[in-house]
């Protein structure tokens, strides 16, 4: 049976200050939990003994056996499955998210988990390893964008860094800087790059003035027939889906 203050702990990493406290980070579920200790160190997991059976040896600094009533109490999810993990967080070196050498996609301060947890799906999908994101962006380690990642997690790195001071350290290097806009040139007719920087903005407000003067070529995703009325635009997960599938196209 769990105690009441490893109950407390799990729950607490909701929260980013407490996640930012332990530098750890909580995932669950039976295929996002294994997915994840291929690439992350272990802090502690709960588990049911059924999913403990599935298993070799399971590589955590503390396993515990849990019933259902401890999976649910400790879980954040409103349909728990068999096991719980707390994992440190990764520290990654930002000089290798390098948009000379790779495609690099970065996020303007999205705000929901949902979309970013998309987007790191995405990336992994397209092969793009790097995401970099402006420090007011949703945690990647958010309970809610860990489950939307569905593992992806493990295979993307996420950077957080004041975006115009690392936009300024490349600048004089010969990469395209894309970003997404309404004015911006038909995504189907540009020459797109295997290299460089895509930019997608907030929900609401898209990319700010500031970063929007280093793109060098604004794409648009035109709708079909283009006189038709239709939505104001895409939701920025899945113009980030289409952008990612032109790019690799």
């Amino acid at each position: 049976m769990l105690s009441r203050n490893q109950i407390k702990y799990i729950r607490s990493l909701e929260l980013k200050k407490f996640r930012n406290e332990h530098n750890t980070f909580i995932a669950e579920g039976n295929k996002l939990v294994n997915d994840m200790l291929a690439a992350f160190e272990s802090e502690l997991i709960i588990a049911k003994p059924s999913w403990m059976a599935t298993q070799g040896d399971i590589p955590t600094k503390e396993l515990l056996v849990a019933d259902e009533e401890d999976i649910r109490k400790a879980s954040l999810l409103k349909n728990p499955q068999d096991v719980i993990a707390v994992f440190k967080q990764p520290v990654y070196d930002i000089k290798d998210a390098n948009p000379s050498e790779q495609l690099v996609l970065v996020s303007d301060g999205i705000q929901d988990p949902g979309n970013l947890g998309t987007i790191i799906r995405l990336a992994d999908w397209f092969g793009i390893e790097h995401i970099v994101c402006s420090l007011d962006t949703v945690d990647a380690f958010n309970p809610k964008t860990v489950q939307a990642t569905m593992g992806a997690l493990a295979h993307v790195k996420v950077h957080y860094i004041d975006l115009e001071a690392w936009i300024q350290r490349y600048k004089g290097k010969l990469f395209p800087i894309y970003g997404a806009f309404l004015d911006g040139k038909n995504i189907y007719s540009e020459k797109l790059s295997d290299t460089g920087v895509i930019i997608m903005g907030n929900e609401g407000n898209g990319i700010r003035p500031a970063i929007e003067a280093f793109v060098t070529t604004k794409l648009f995703i035109p709708n079909y027939p283009a006189n038709r009325k239709t939505s104001e635009s895409l939701n920025v997960a899945i113009a980030t889906a289409i952008l990612c599938a032109e790019f690799r196209r």
